[in-house]
């Protein structure tokens, strides 16, 4: 199903795609960053098509600015502990990529 609003791929045919297939790094972005929740986002189907993506990967980069941190979305695509890296801004705290960062997580601020 493509969607008419976003032009992005949902839904098993998509998912079943992602079976068949594998990637070295996936560039994942997340609408919300979560020390406790992890990565979520507003839309069911995407957290459902993202964890598909993060098993087709070796490697998981989530980009996320700094207004995304902190915050809890309604469906979570994964736990902290499954990605590698995070590529944020530069507004985002101190603390925040002290915590990240004390989870192992590569955090990269452009």
């Amino acid at each position: 199903m493509v969607s008419d609003c976003a032009k992005s791929a949902i839904g098993i045919y998509t998912e079943k795609i992602l079976e068949d297939i594998s990637c070295g790094i996936l560039f994942l972005g997340a609408d919300e960053v979560d020390l406790e929740q992890g990565i979520t986002t507003t839309n069911i189907m995407e957290a459902i098509l993202n964890q598909k993506m993060m098993k087709a990967a070796q490697f998981t980069v989530v980009l996320a600015d700094s207004s995304k941190m902190g915050k809890k979305g309604l469906a979570k695509t994964c736990a902290l502990d499954q990605i590698e890296q995070i590529i944020t801004d530069n507004k985002i705290s101190v603390q925040m990529v002290k915590s990240l960062e004390d989870l192992g997580i590569k955090v990269t601020i452009v």
